[in-house]
């Protein structure tokens, strides 16, 4: 079996390492391209050079088939529509698969909507993680979309540890550092008048120490002010701090009974995923498709409305139920991921053919 190169857009990410068989499945995936100039954005991330005009041209030699992922909230659609142009030039399939049908990072929906239309129409294949996002693409631009599931977040080792003993019942939400589908106050405003009516509970608001800094990007100095003056409201614990490392927010998560997610806006959930593999309940917001992602308590919640009993009757529930609750085996979750990864073998196979390039 030959393997099949792929750029991927970005390599780095969680997901797309754990995308792989990590026995070998015949997908060879470049690393990420390291800018010259050491340039990034916040949180240490920097714009996918192959992204950039004439990336493809000058290394088109180098891959088989070209599958994105994330990284192109800042490139115009005319960019986009190159970096199409300049795959076709080389009869290079583009595979895409769309995370996301509103970007969780834009207030306002027309710049990505401007990008789904040259990335989902121009792509030889389409991907996405849930059923409802693929009925929405049909719908939208009249295009398939193979579904496969989001594989797991954290590693072997933690599926492996027992979780903290469950004496608490602990509902956190996680602020981090505000991005534009977040609305906090009012969830935690909800969430800290449901928990002082359950005994033992407790509220956890965490935020990143970043949005009091008037010199960073993510400067929220008001709202972060807010959100910290619920530490003084009974049985509410307010945490400032810089981002988590990847064992510390896994240790985070683990600390929680329910992990609460704020979003006005947003389509699937990697959060959500690692809740998922460390044994934490989520209540997700009824926008996008978390829902579909994995079992979790939904609550109304989206750009035009918030039911705040929804949210309350949610968190009673998952109180009322015995814990520890269910938490998927590390066999169960490796297994997946060999499937998952086999499905996109035989689909990089099939773009290849669909390309003439088999």
């Amino acid at each position: 079996m030959r393997s099949v190169r792929v750029a991927s857009v970005p390599a780095s990410h969680v997901y797309v390492r754990h995308l792989a068989d990590p026995d070998g499945d015949g997908v060879t995936r470049m690393p990420d391209p390291v800018p010259a100039d050491g340039r990034t954005v916040p949180g240490g991330w920097w714009p996918p050079l192959m992204l950039e005009p004439g990336w493809v041209t000058e290394h088109h030699h180098e891959f088989d088939v070209f599958h994105v992922h994330f990284g192109f909230d800042a490139i115009e659609p005319a960019q986009l529509e190159d970096i199409v142009a300049e795959l076709d030039d080389h009869r290079i399939p583009l595979v895409y698969t769309v995370h996301d049908l509103r970007n969780p990072h834009h207030d306002t929906p027309g710049a990505h909507e401007k990008q789904l239309d040259v990335l989902i129409r121009g792509a030889t294949e389409l991907i996405t993680l849930t059923p409802g996002a693929a009925a929405r693409i049909h719908e939208v631009w009249g295009r398939s979309a193979t579904v496969v599931p989001h594989p797991h977040v954290v590693e072997k080792e933690w599926f492996d540890r027992t979780r903290p003993a469950e004496d608490r019942f602990v509902v956190g939400v996680h602020a981090k550092s505000l991005r534009a589908n977040m609305d906090v106050l009012p969830v935690v405003e909800t969430l800290s008048e449901t928990i002082g009516s359950l005994p033992g509970a407790i509220l956890r608001i965490d935020l990143h120490d970043e949005i009091f800094d008037p010199g960073n990007h993510w400067y929220a100095p008001d709202t972060g002010a807010a959100l910290t003056t619920f530490a003084d409201r009974p049985g509410v614990e307010v945490l400032v701090h810089p981002y988590f490392s990847d064992d510390e927010l896994w240790r985070y998560l683990s600390s929680l009974t329910v992990s609460v997610l704020p979003y006005r806006f947003g389509t699937h959930s990697g959060w959500l995923e690692a809740c998922h593999d460390l044994g934490t309940a989520v209540a997700a917001p009824s926008c996008g498709f978390y829902g579909q992602q994995q079992p979790c308590a939904v609550f109304e919640f989206d750009e035009h409305r918030f039911d705040p009993d929804s949210l309350d009757r949610g968190i009673r529930d998952l109180y009322h139920r015995p814990r520890p609750l269910p938490r998927p085996a590390w066999e169960s979750r490796l297994a997946q991921r060999r499937n998952i990864a086999r499905t996109h073998r035989d689909l990089y196979e099939r773009a290849l053919r669909e390309r003439g390039r088999s």
